[in-house]
């Protein structure tokens, strides 16, 4: 099992170096002796840090913990089993309990102040973090909400401002703000309260996941829904301002300019299915603020959206509003297995591939 990582590195979150982006993957490196003969078995970024859990339960923080860049700081002894970091925040998933410490406390030594908030957890089977017992934490005050026990719930994403939520009977249902249509409905209204989609009703999901203000699911054939802010093309549809992009000056001159009769897509409050190239089925997904990332069923790795800091992984930082294969992977021969994006980071969890 192999991680890579690409997009902002900034602060020291995919390891030192002096350009700001990464744009090709990278294997991650994290040096020390409380690394060796260990394997990371989950990345998750912040953004100005990423936390990384071993399968001894061991914690590390890689990036600008407590102000200060380029640090990497070690946890031993918690039996880490999940984690959810932010910027001042950030909630570890302990047996039978979570806890909370405020990033500023933290600090290179690798002991581990007072917890500022924990709960003990009641046991729920086949249910995913941040679900716990009869509800979910979150990155922020009051840190824990309870959700109506009659929802099942089974995975749930968290956006800048909106969550979404999958039950076990395959069932999407949002909440939050709507501004930008991440949650579905059809309008850019808030709501206050989970709510089905029900554009999605009949159709079996078994993915979610939510970006800065877009939303991404898949169903159990493999299809992919997107919805939400389109702006930097995250959604796979159209976007006027990549088309912008796209017009150079010499087009302008000669009176080339945007295609007047084109139909673009800024807000797409409805899920709307995009189809992978290939006809690739997906299997997972995962969304940063302006950027998508896409797992197909035979291990390929598709990602679009805004590009700026490397984090598509194309070996370059254009935009894109169409899913392009990260050809790096196929390259060497890589099967992907899982990838998750956050802010302006994508890592990827891969194995060589057996054929």
């Amino acid at each position: 099992m192999l991680w890579f990582g690409f997009g902002y590195r900034g602060f020291g979150q995919l390891g030192s170096g002096e350009e700001l982006t990464l744009n090709l993957p990278q294997p991650v490196q994290a040096k020390g002796t409380y690394l060796e003969n260990k394997q990371i078995f989950k990345a998750v970024p912040s953004w100005s840090f990423t936390a990384f859990l071993t399968d001894e339960g061991l914690l590390l923080l890689s990036g600008c913990i407590g102000g200060s860049p380029q640090q990497i700081i070690c946890f031993s002894g918690l039996d880490c089993r999940d984690v959810l970091p932010s910027e001042k925040y950030l909630i570890v998933l302990i047996k039978g309990r979570a806890e909370c410490w405020d990033v500023n406390t933290l600090h290179c030594k690798g002991t581990l102040p007072e917890p500022m908030w924990k709960m003990e957890l009641s046991t729920r089977p086949n249910i995913a973090f941040p679900l716990v017992g009869k509800g979910y934490v979150l990155p922020q005050p009051p840190f824990f909400r309870e959700l109506p026990s009659a929802l099942e719930a089974q995975k749930m994403a968290l956006g800048n401002e909106h969550a979404v939520l999958l039950t076990s009977d395959g069932t999407v249902l949002t909440w939050g703000a709507g501004r930008h249509g991440q949650l579905g409905h059809g309008d850019v209204e808030d709501v206050p309260e989970p709510r089905i989609v029900e554009a999605l009703h009949g159709v079996v999901m078994s993915q979610v996941a939510a970006g800065g203000w877009h939303t991404v699911s898949i169903s159990e054939s493999g299809d992919l829904y997107c919805w939400g802010w389109n702006e930097s093309g995250q959604l796979g549809l159209p976007s006027k301002a990549l088309q912008q992009e796209r017009v150079t000056s010499e087009d302008r001159l000669t009176g080339c300019d945007i295609d007047k009769d084109s139909e673009f897509i800024a807000i797409q409050s409805f899920p709307a299915l995009i189809d992978l190239p290939q006809e690739a089925e997906a299997a997972k997904a995962s969304c940063g603020s302006r950027h998508t990332a896409a797992v197909t069923r035979c291990g390929e790795l598709y990602t679009w959206g805004w590009g700026k800091y490397g984090q598509l992984g194309h070996g370059d930082t254009k935009n894109l509003d169409q899913p392009k294969r990260v050809e790096f992977f196929n390259q060497h021969k890589f099967c992907v297995k899982d990838v998750t994006c956050r802010h302006w980071n994508t890592y990827v969890m891969c194995v060589l591939d057996a054929k």
